[in-house]
């Protein structure tokens, strides 16, 4: 088997020739791959190794937000053209023993309200986390990428940067092309580079948990070789993610790539998909027998009724969750943490207007011994 090794004790921009952080067709292949054959992937965490075992709250101003989510590859798939669906098979995803989970001022889904730094430190060992940080807490990995994708063409990143930059325009949340922090550090890749932070048509930072080992991702070709890439390593999440982190890892990554000639093209398919044929958790997770739920709906806190607003009733779910395990002795930013790594959030509806609802599931058994 093919392995891409780094070293994690170093940041990649001290290692470029085996990963990268921007999305960008230039980036060349630090591998190849036939159909079929496995690859592993070693990966960074998504903070690229700032934070350590040692770290504290203090280390946050620091963190190098130019560098998040570095990569390892890309890889290129031999004989993959344009207009091709890659199917990317997840082998295995073997997790490191130090994890870690934080809440960083500016950043996540209650950004306005949870201003407080904090910081989780993990243990993982015999398929769970554990942490000093949140007494009595267990949680089951599952473990996932965070990112996966494929390189996007020229004229996609030249469309996809003038659609975020009217976002931008229009007073959304945006982190457009950067050379800070960007590897490679120079040349189009850095300057006109996508950042990784939000996904888009070709993959990137999905954090679907699904995408366990086992499944099967399916992504649109738009480069010759397709040039496939991974990192972020996830130990475990609630769908949501909702802090902004979940339980996260380095990894090794093993993957193995079958092609679909021309069915991207053919089909029309845009946007990436992903099918498995077993369970992407032991089913007592992915449908606890023993949880406990809160529901949101889209009515501000001055009462007022914000009609199908789906946010908004995500918002409250997580909030009146949050008051819940408060109740049980947890504080806020403890609250804030365990729904980010073990709460599902659920649409429950969307047709009984003008109130969507949003539910919030904790399973209880992330309590016991």
């Amino acid at each position: 088997m093919k392995t891409v090794t780094i070293d994690r004790r170093r940041p990649l921009r001290d290692e470029p020739r085996t990963g990268h952080n921007r999305w960008h067709p230039d980036i060349p292949p630090v591998v190849e791959a036939d159909e079929g054959e496995e690859i592993a992937l070693e990966t960074r965490d998504a903070v690229d190794g700032y934070l350590t075992p040692k770290s504290t709250e203090a280390d946050f101003p620091g963190l190098p937000v130019g560098g998040i989510h570095p990569l390892t590859g890309p890889v290129l798939v031999k004989g993959a053209r344009p207009g091709d669906l890659l199917e990317v098979e997840f082998v295995d995803i073997v997790p490191e023993r130090w994890a870690f989970t934080a809440i960083m001022p500016g950043l996540g889904f209650l950004r306005d309200q949870m201003t407080t730094p904090f910081l989780v430190h993990w243990e993982v060992a015999d398929g769970r986390a554990t942490s000093r940080q949140l007494p009595g807490v267990r949680i089951p990995g599952a473990p996932f990428m965070g990112v996966s994708g494929v390189a996007p063409s020229r004229q996609q990143v030249e469309t996809w940067t003038r659609r975020e930059a009217d976002l931008l325009a229009r007073g959304g949340v945006v982190f457009p092309p950067d050379a800070g922090g960007a590897v490679p550090g120079s040349g189009p890749a850095a300057t006109q580079g996508l950042r990784t932070l939000p996904p888009r048509e070709n993959g990137g930072n999905f954090d679907v948990k699904q995408l366990s080992k086992g499944a099967r991702l399916l992504l649109p070709v738009a480069v010759e070789g397709a040039l496939f890439s991974t990192g972020d390593g996830h130990f475990a999440q609630g769908d949501g993610e909702v802090c902004v982190t979940a339980v996260e890892m380095g990894a090794t990554c093993v993957v193995r790539f079958r092609l679909h000639r021309g069915e991207a093209e053919r089909k029309g398919i845009r946007w990436p998909r992903f099918q498995r044929t077993d369970y992407f958790v032991d089913p007592r997770w992915a449908a606890p027998q023993r949880f406990v739920a809160t529901m949101g709906m889209p009515v501000d806190e001055h009462g007022v009724n914000r009609g199908e607003d789906l946010t908004l009733a995500c918002r409250n779910a997580v909030l009146t969750m949050m008051a819940l395990l408060q109740e049980r002795g947890f504080t806020r930013e403890q609250a804030y943490v365990i729904c980010s790594v073990a709460v599902d959030l659920r649409i429950s509806n969307v047709v009984d207007v003008p109130n969507y609802v949003v539910s919030a599931l904790l399973p209880e058994e992330i309590f016991e011994g």
